[in-house]
């Protein structure tokens, strides 16, 4: 049952430049620490919760009314929620959708997220936007602003955090969905970085049957398995330290069909020579333009990703820069056509988002298969 706003405690959130945004807690008592980013999504919040690229991360909704049509056990991208902590400005008490078992306070509290209403989610994203993701303390049971504070500051910084070992798998599975009946299946080996659901649903819709290994896995071990294509998946954090995947990448490249996806997709850049950096805030919603450099057709993409490929770093490699992100005209696609491998920083499977860049994973299929590509 839904707590009425006047007998909530107050739940505040700091920031390591001491700025102090004060809330009404409406999920589980704590503390946490995270870097606080804003989300532009006006819907999919359970797929937020849940998407592990959010691992480490402390999100604010820019939307102003979140939780109009509650939650269910369905949508979701992983088996628990991921987010450090979760800000909204109102939560809304009304759950008002057929598939809705409980609203979303009740799933807060009952997932052990500490959240906040009430929150001027304006004025912090604004401040986000200006100074950049920053670290920051999310609490229900301290209310000194200047302990906060220093409890943001002495958290640890994004950069250089190696959070896909946290979220990865421990043990080899098989995605339990049978692949699409639409020519004959293929098997493609997906890297746990941190891999969403809707993923692993996407290529099994598009005739794959999926393998899901842990991150650490041996490029050796892969190949050896004989794979029809591999996927590298997406994930939290910086993809610097994730060493294991940076050379996975760089044994598996060429070998067999390759698709990468937004962590995947900057291990790919890595492994091929090129840098990233962090970016300022970041990407984070279901409306971000994306321009096809091969087609020229604009997609309205899903995002989620602090981190990007300098694509001045890929000079005088073999690679394609495929796709520019409209608003900032940073890298979003990569190719190298004659090694059948091609990575995006955007999520084509959305979940949530549109669902103009879904005809990747049939690309994808096609590669495979030597029908195109």
């Amino acid at each position: 049952m839904y707590v009425l706003r006047h007998l909530r405690p107050p739940c505040i959130l700091a920031l390591e430049d001491g700025s102090v945004f004060a809330g009404s807690a409406i999920g589980a008592p704590g503390e946490r620490t995270g870097e606080v980013v804003f989300n532009t999504g006006m819907t999919g919040y359970q797929e937020i919760l849940t998407d592990p690229s959010y691992r480490g991360q402390i999100v604010t909704m820019t939307s102003p009314l979140i939780g109009n049509y509650g939650t269910n056990d369905e949508d979701t991208e992983s088996g628990s929620p991921m987010v450090e902590g979760f800000v909204v400005r109102e939560a809304s008490r009304v759950a008002s959708n057929w598939r809705s078992t409980r609203p979303l306070p009740d799933l807060l509290a009952e997932r052990g997220v500490v959240a906040a209403d009430d929150v001027d989610t304006r004025a912090l994203t604004l401040h986000i936007r200006e100074k950049g993701a920053m670290r920051a303390c999310i609490s229900t049971e301290d209310t000194d602003a200047e302990r906060l504070v220093e409890k943001a500051r002495s958290s640890p910084s994004m950069v250089g955090l190696d959070l896909a070992r946290e979220v990865t798998c421990a043990e080899p599975y098989d995605w339990p969905e049978d692949p699409a009946p639409d020519g004959p299946p293929v098997t493609v080996y997906v890297y746990d970085f941190g891999v969403k659901r809707s993923i692993l649903r996407r290529l099994s819709a598009a005739g794959c049957r999926a393998k899901v290994v842990p991150a650490s896995t041996p490029a050796e071990a892969v190949l050896a398995a004989g794979p029809d294509g591999v996927v590298f998946s997406n994930g939290p954090g910086d993809p610097g330290p994730v060493e294991c995947g940076i050379s996975a990448a760089r044994q598996i490249v060429g070998k067999v069909p390759v698709f990468g996806i937004c962590l995947g997709h900057q291990i790919m850049g890595l492994a091929l020579g090129g840098r990233t950096y962090k970016l300022k805030f970041g990407h984070h919603g279901s409306n971000h333009p994306v321009k096809d450099m091969i087609t020229g057709r604009i997609e309205i993409t899903a995002q989620n990703h602090g981190f990007c490929v300098d694509s001045d770093s890929l000079a005088g490699h073999e690679v394609k820069v495929t796709h520019v992100n409209l608003n900032d005209g940073t890298v979003e696609g990569l190719a190298l056509p004659e090694a059948r491998a091609f990575s995006v920083q955007f999520h084509p499977e959305a979940g949530p988002g549109p669902h103009d860049a879904r005809g990747l994973f049939r690309r994808f299929i096609e590669m495979i298969r030597g029908d195109g590509g």
